[in-house]
């Protein structure tokens, strides 16, 4: 099936000068644990499927596959910068650029930067004072090591943002109910702080990983009245998004992006 006949059905966080969204599992021709619309190509879909799927997505963007912008993450806490070199660079090279990156930021208008996800927190950080934004994902090895809080310094140092001046979205991902962790994980969210985002269920312990990264946004001085918490639970919703903890690793992602659009004269 050719790109141009299908769609990826998309789920917006909100739309101006920053278009901010994320893929939902409809759309594309990705098949079983994959169905229907994944782009992310560490997950053991099929290489065909992905390029036909990133470049529908691409094609309701209205950019080309080279200012699509998705790194290769490994749960740290790196920050990646993209500049307007990077489009131009060789595949390879940029490939490298973005190996072991959890979070991307761009001032680069036509680049649509993002992350993947199946559960973890998405985390979208926009500046419309200096035209950036940044992209973060947060599972719960980045929520402990605050790689909100890294990204939004990173921000900081390259673009001048000030958290004042922030908009957050928090997107798709697990809820505190269906987060179920042992011993050994709520202890280290209680070491970094978050013991308040824990609650005690039925003899197990539940981590509420949106709201342990809005307290991050908040502490760092970005207004409560400027982060947007999604209400999805990618397990509870996983007829609409993918879950690994219900599907297992090997299964789709969803890909959560912002794409700046050009400076109004």
């Amino acid at each position: 099936m050719k790109s141009e006949q299908i769609a990826p059905r998309l789920y917006y966080h909100s739309e101006g000068d920053a278009v901010m969204f994320s893929t939902t599992r409809h759309g594309g021709v990705s098949c079983g644990e994959y169905e229907e619309f994944n782009i992310n190509e560490y997950c053991g879909d099929s290489a065909e499927a992905i390029a036909t799927n990133r470049q529908a997505l691409c094609d309701a963007l209205g950019i080309d596959e080279a200012h699509l912008v998705m790194p290769h993450q490994t749960h740290g806490v790196e920050v990646r910068q993209i500049a307007a070199d990077f489009i131009t660079l060789p595949e390879n090279i940029r490939r490298m650029i973005l190996e072991g990156v959890d979070a991307v930021m761009t001032n680069e208008s036509g680049v649509c930067i993002g992350v993947s996800t199946a559960d973890c927190i998405p985390i979208i950080i926009y500046d419309a004072q200096h035209h950036a934004v940044a992209v973060a994902h947060a599972g719960w090895r980045g929520t402990v090591a605050r790689i909100a809080e890294k990204t939004i310094k990173a921000m900081a140092l390259a673009y001048k943002s000030e958290p004042k001046d922030l908009t957050c979205v928090i997107g798709p991902g697990i809820e505190l109910d269906a987060f179920e962790v042992g011993m050994e994980v709520y202890e280290q969210f209680c070491q970094a702080g978050f013991e308040t985002s824990a609650k005690f269920v039925r003899g197990k312990w539940h981590i509420d990983l949106k709201e342990c990264n809005r307290l991050q946004l908040v502490e760092l001085g970005v207004r409560p009245e400027a982060i947007t918490v999604s209400q999805i639970c990618t397990y509870t919703d996983n007829h609409d998004f993918f879950s690994a903890r219900r599907q297992g690793i090997n299964s789709g992602r969803i890909f959560t992006g912002a794409l700046l659009s050009p400076l109004s004269l």
